[in-house]
């Protein structure tokens, strides 16, 4: 999608802030006709901008193409100083307290290099952030994904839940057996 007027962005606001918002909800609190937000979601997934049942946002879409993931090394006394303030910062969308080199681990986005250079900047005037090092992705082959390891554990689910009937099932049959034999004594 080229261009995104602002209740464009305003209905991904508000979609990012509450996924489950109902048309006429979104309408409402937009000012804009239930019908207009209906279409105007259409379009928003029909472009891709909107995607996973039309409530995640593709960033690239919108223009933050860029992505970094910034190891960061800071002073241990510092740390929730220093996370307080990545929360400040617009283009830092997680923040993951790591093992190994480094402290944190922070992924980036910007819409270009000049605009993730300005992040960097911001991200090393953190006081207690020591030094940083960033890895730029080139290409995402698997998006962030849950529907797998759900998956599993319906599977597993399933699994137990049929292992435990059956289990129940031969218990009964077991106990009108061995109620059988006493009464045959």
């Amino acid at each position: 999608m080229s261009t995104l007027d602002p209740t464009d962005l305003k209905i991904l606001l508000e979609l990012i802030r509450d996924p489950r918002v109902q048309i006429g909800e979104l309408g409402e609190s937009l000012g804009i006709a239930r019908n207009t937000a209906q279409s105007r979601m259409r379009r928003l997934v029909r472009s891709g901008v909107l995607n996973d049942g039309g409530r995640e946002v593709d960033l690239e879409k919108v223009g933050y193409d860029v992505v970094g993931f910034v190891t960061l090394e800071v002073t241990h006394r510092e740390l929730d100083g220093v996370i307080g303030a990545l929360r400040r910062i617009p283009q830092v969308l997680e923040v993951h307290e790591i093992s190994g080199r480094g402290d944190l681990l922070c992924r980036v986005v910007a819409t270009d290099t000049h605009n993730l250079q300005t992040a960097l900047r911001s991200i090393l005037r953190i006081k207690g952030v020591i030094r940083t090092e960033t890895v730029l992705a080139l290409h995402t082959h698997i998006p962030y994904r849950t529907e797998p390891l759900i998956g599993r554990l319906v599977d597993a689910a399933e699994t137990a839940s049929t292992a435990k009937a059956s289990t129940a099932k031969r218990g009964k049959g077991q106990l009108a057996a061995e109620s059988a034999l006493s009464e045959a004594d």
